[in-house]
């Protein structure tokens, strides 16, 4: 095993990498320090069997091997020849930033053979804090694969960009209403060049299965064999939810590559990318290998690389997944950098990994330690688990849908209060994890397990659809209304579900069929009361902002009161929020002063929906939300 220590010691360095594309010429730079010959690759196509020309590159005392090409090599792809002793493979260069069908070849291109209308005046969106975002995780194939609505470009970069799309009843779906519900940043599930789908025959995947990190994924592209395509389509993209005022987050996978030996990071420089447990390579993420985010040119290529994306796209935030896995100083690296280019990125992830890992734990960015990790907010499993139900029982239950007993009680005050230590809650401060608000992500449905519709009728088996529906409104109340970052599924207000045809519910669908995954645009009609509750809710979080609190000081000025039944009500400046979640009503006093009622079991929004005095009934399974008359 090669002395990595020393690699990083003798070989790390800052140059540029990667294809630098000018009219009278290009460089190319690759790292590959032990590699015992280059060659550069050159093809007219992304089909042509046979590379037209090859090109010997010179290793410099930085490890890394380069070579200049004169002439306009606009629209050619190119690929690396490396030869360690008698092994000799090609791969594409991981920091292409674009390719051919199925990332085999990266893609040289120029600036203006990608550019769309309006590009150089889009902007990333404006948010003062991560807590003023609303965040909705989406799929791109999810998204319009429905055959009940009339999309265009249906599983497509472009869908997203259609507007006018009705459901079959003449309802508002796709563009029109995400823009109608409220949401300020769509979250899209991985969308760069993937391993597992055949970009010619594309097939359902979550997209988890990283290949080439800069490349968009040639499926969502209407044309997967023109490489400049896919990076036009996903600018238009993002540039029309900027037009509505929505912002783009990606979802990053920089923990574990979909194959270690074939990988273009292995072709390079073997076995240096990639964590070992002994001999063998390390699994922590569960997929059969981990990259080594501590090692030198890992770090500085994951830092390139969200910085890449950041620029090339304007996107307006990323998502870390199993983040837990990455070392802490790559990530505050790659908060810093991302912050020179824009001040208002939003940056979040999962604080816990999928294994046992050979990095140590003080060194993982880690839910715990979460005040090391640059101001990057983690997913609050607390949260999730203690509203709902472990997500690894389907049968547990959780405040909302059965288990109100004071020590639940007192989890959800602490959630509700964005995981913050708070005085007068009986939760430790070690039991409390997150220093500030905008540390936590809070959230009861992602696209991990079941559904929240699935998960409260796995969990509530002799409830009615009545009842399920007030629970589902219950929980969706604690995420918008909470301290902290909200964030539901594409569906969640649909009552999504993925039923299995047997009676049961999908967890991971991530290699399901459309039919499964797809959102169900009709449902917009079916369950036009629930839709319109979550945009009632939404309008309510922005209008408030006692509700995004940036500061623990802020939060620990929330007074609690118990009421009946493990009801709570919270006194957040001029609002009062009751939580109820038992089968029957609880009775909360109000301080002096008239009250408005802002919000309730059924209906949200920021116009009052009755006013109140003295004391109030707060429904079963329900919320209440009121604000002081003149304030």
């Amino acid at each position: 095993m090669t002395d990595i220590s020393a690699i990083d010691e003798r070989y790390a360095c800052s140059c540029r990498l990667g294809a630098a594309y000018t009219e009278q010429k290009t460089e190319f730079s690759v790292w590959s320090p032990l590699a015992d010959e280059v060659h550069l690759e050159l093809y007219s196509s992304g089909s042509t069997k046979r590379a037209e020309r090859r090109v010997v590159m010179k290793k410099g005392a930085d490890g890394v091997w380069r070579t200049s090409v004169s002439g306009d090599l606009d629209g050619m792809y190119y690929t690396y020849a490396v030869r360690f002793g008698d092994d000799v493979r090609s791969t594409a260069d991981i920091y292409s930033r674009s390719a051919c069908l199925n990332g085999k070849r990266g893609m040289i291109f120029s600036e203006s053979s990608v550019s769309i209308d309006g590009w150089e005046s889009d902007r990333p969106v404006k948010c003062k804090s991560p807590v003023d975002a609303v965040i909705y995780e989406l799929h791109v194939r999810d998204f319009s694969m429905d055959e009940n609505a009339d999309f265009k470009a249906r599983g497509k970069f472009l869908a997203l960009c259609e507007e006018g799309v009705r459901n079959t009843h003449g309802d508002k779906a796709g563009l029109d209403y995400l823009r109608e519900l409220g949401v300020t940043h769509i979250h899209l599930l991985p969308v760069m060049e993937n391993g597992s789908v055949d970009e010619a025959k594309p097939t359902y995947n979550w997209g988890y299965d990283p290949y080439l990190y800069n490349v968009p994924e040639g499926s969502y592209s209407t044309d997967p064999c023109d490489g400049r395509v896919r990076v036009r389509e996903l600018r238009t993209l993002v540039r029309t939810l900027h037009e509505n005022g929505i912002g783009v987050i990606l979802d990053v996978v920089y923990n574990h590559t979909y194959t270690v030996e074939d990988s273009p990071f292995s072709v390079l420089f073997p076995h240096y990318y990639y964590r070992h447990d002994g001999a063998e390579y390390s699994n922590g993420s569960g997929c059969g290998n981990e990259l080594a985010t501590e090692r030198a040119m890992v770090r500085r290529f994951i830092c390139d690389s969200v910085c890449a994306l950041a620029q090339d796209y304007h996107i307006d935030g990323f998502r870390f997944d199993l983040m837990g896995l990455m070392d802490i100083e790559t990530l505050d690296l790659c908060a810093r950098e991302l912050r020179r280019i824009n001040s208002d990125i939003i940056l979040y992830g999962e604080g816990w990994t999928g294994g046992a890992s050979p990095l140590p734990e003080e060194r993982r960015a880690l839910k715990h330690h979460a005040d090391k990790t640059a101001g990057v907010a983690m997913f609050s499993d607390d949260f999730r688990d203690g509203v709902k139900g472990s997500v690894f029982n389907e049968r547990d239950c959780g405040y909302i849908n059965g288990v109100y007993t004071k020590e639940r009680r007192e989890l959800i005050k602490s959630v509700l209060c964005g995981g913050v230590y708070h005085p007068e809650i009986y939760r430790s401060e070690r039991q409390c994890w997150a220093k500030a608000p905008t540390s936590s992500v809070n959230y009861v449905e992602a696209h991990d397990n079941h559904t929240f519709r699935d998960k409260l009728a796995l969990s509530m088996p002799k409830a009615d659809e009545e009842e399920r529906k007030r629970v589902n409104r219950l929980g969706a109340a604690l995420v918008l209304l909470s301290q902290g970052i909200p964030f539901f599924q594409a569906g969640q207000e649909l009552l999504r579900t993925k039923p299995d045809g047997n009676g049961g519910y999908i967890a991971n669908s991530y290699k399901s069929p459309d039919s499964v995954n797809c959102i169900k645009w009709d449902d917009v009609t079916r369950y036009r009361g629930i839709v319109d509750y979550y945009r009632g809710l939404i309008a309510v979080r922005k209008a408030f902002p006692e509700l995004r609190m940036t500061t623990a000081e802020q939060v620990r000025k929330i007074r609690f009161d118990d009421l009946s039944g493990g009801a709570f009500a919270a006194h957040i400046g001029r609002l009062i929020l009751a939580v109820n979640p038992h089968r029957r009503a609880a009775v909360m006093a109000l301080p002096e002063g008239e009250y408005e009622v802002l919000a309730d079991g059924e209906r949200a929004g920021t116009a009052a929906l009755s006013s109140a005095k003295r004391k109030i009934s707060v429904q079963r399974q329900s919320i209440l939300l009121l604000k002081r008359k003149d304030t």
